[in-house]
């Protein structure tokens, strides 16, 4: 009969016209604008066709992507998710099922499941993370016509799956493996520079302390403590390996300063003098600019801090400014601008001195017997260390006495200060 006849062919014309249609990769995704940005993700895929060259294992390469997610432009969320789609390809190679085209190795789990494996993950933060993971080139979109995720199968066995695809994961395997291995070389070298920085700072601090006992003459003491002070600022800050050249550089000229000073070279008997040491013993340190105020019209013996104040000369502090303000930071809770000049911290020791329980009369014993700068010094050097002092404003009256006998300077107690700090 021709009906059949008709029927049958039409059958087959339809089986002809599928097994045309199997296999179509789609090169746009469901309901989004194509744009350059997908235009340049199909020509990338489109150098990803065929079987990877290799089949990696899954876990190892996803702790190589997590080691160089800086490199591959991801956060540590869009590694969960990656992780999460993972787990959806059974067993432990990253490599096509039996049943799967040789290029594609593709998980259609909906955004719901996806969520439940992810503890929950909103559903537009999902959405986030795997554009984020398309866009880094990890995964491709192969989406159905209507754009969800499921896979067709047909009675001859073939089938037509969409989803999301790792093949490009695997296909760039060796490449993460190899961004992998140059960050875990840049994090070696990085360990292994702090550590030198750690030690070389700690050597400074102690020989700073050394030498400010043993040549007290000397004014480069405070600044190279303030040195090793910057330096353990900028290790609590997580420097990167440039910063962590400069601080070493930094240390190095600092530490040439001090040896040079405590271990002179032998010289000739014509060649020595008492003061070629003092002369010479101000580093070069271009990295940490110190403004000084005025300094005293004379060169001072290594009794400094035993020696009576002079009249004249007590307006002027023992220590600079800044070195003040890095060992006393706590000072600065307490004002609303920065301080800039000696008026400004004597204008904060004036408002913070009640707060202390130091007495008008006290605070003028102090400007009497030290000068005014020099006794605000004194008190936000107390404020430091309040804890721990039970009366400040007994204390600083005995300090004011030591002061007229000439017993007291600030000069130590900042140096101590700083020491702590450092």
């Amino acid at each position: 009969m021709p009906t059949p006849q008709v029927i049958t062919d039409s059958r087959a014309g339809f089986l002809r016209s599928r097994d045309i249609e199997m296999g179509y990769q789609t090169l746009t995704p469901f309901g989004r604008t194509v744009d350059r940005a997908i235009v340049a993700r199909m020509a990338t895929l489109s150098g990803t066709d065929g079987p990877a060259p290799s089949h990696p294992d899954k876990w190892t390469l996803l702790r190589d992507v997590a080691t160089a997610r800086v490199r591959l432009g991801i956060s540590d969320r869009q590694i969960s998710v990656l992780q999460a789609l993972l787990s959806f390809r059974k067993g432990s190679e990253l490599k096509p099922d039996e049943t799967d085209d040789a290029a594609t190795m593709i998980v259609h789990p909906s955004n719901a499941t996806l969520s439940d494996r992810l503890n929950g993950m909103p559903d537009s933060t999902l959405r986030r993370h795997i554009a984020a993971l398309v866009a880094a080139g990890l995964i491709s979109r192969r989406d159905s016509p209507n754009g969800k995720r499921y896979v067709r199968r047909y009675r001859d066995g073939e089938r037509d799956a969409f989803g999301l695809d790792l093949a490009p994961l695997a296909y760039r395997a060796a490449e993460i493996a190899a961004l992998a291995d140059e960050v875990r070389t840049e994090e070696d070298c990085l360990d292994r520079l702090r550590r030198t920085v750690s030690l070389m700072r700690r050597d400074l601090a102690g020989l700073v302390e050394y030498g400010s006992t043993a040549r007290p003459d000397l004014d480069l003491w405070s600044d190279l403590l303030a040195v090793a002070v910057d330096v353990a600022k900028r290790l609590r800050r997580r420097p990167d390996l440039i910063d962590l050249e400069a601080a070493r550089n930094l240390l190095d000229r600092a530490l040439c300063s001090a040896r040079d000073i405590l271990e002179p070279e032998e010289v000739s008997g014509t060649d020595r003098h008492p003061g070629r040491h003092h002369q010479n013993s101000k580093p070069d340190l271009p990295d940490l600019e110190l403004r000084r105020e005025p300094a005293k019209a004379e060169a001072v013996g290594p009794d400094l801090m035993d020696a009576p104040v002079e009249a004249e000369h007590r307006s002027s502090p023992a220590m600079p400014l800044p070195v003040v303000i890095s060992a006393c930071p706590t000072v600065l809770d307490y004002t609303t601008a920065p301080i800039r000049h000696w008026h400004d911290l004597v204008a904060a020791a004036e408002r913070i001195r009640p707060m202390m329980g130091i007495s008008p009369s006290a605070w003028s014993e102090a400007c009497e017997a030290m000068g005014v700068e020099e006794a605000a010094v004194t008190v936000v050097g107390i404020l430091e260390r309040f804890e721990k002092i039970s009366s400040p404003g007994g204390y600083l009256r005995s300090l004011s006495a030591k002061a007229s006998l000439g017993k007291f300077s600030t000069g130590p107690m900042i140096m101590s200060l700083l020491r702590s700090a450092a």
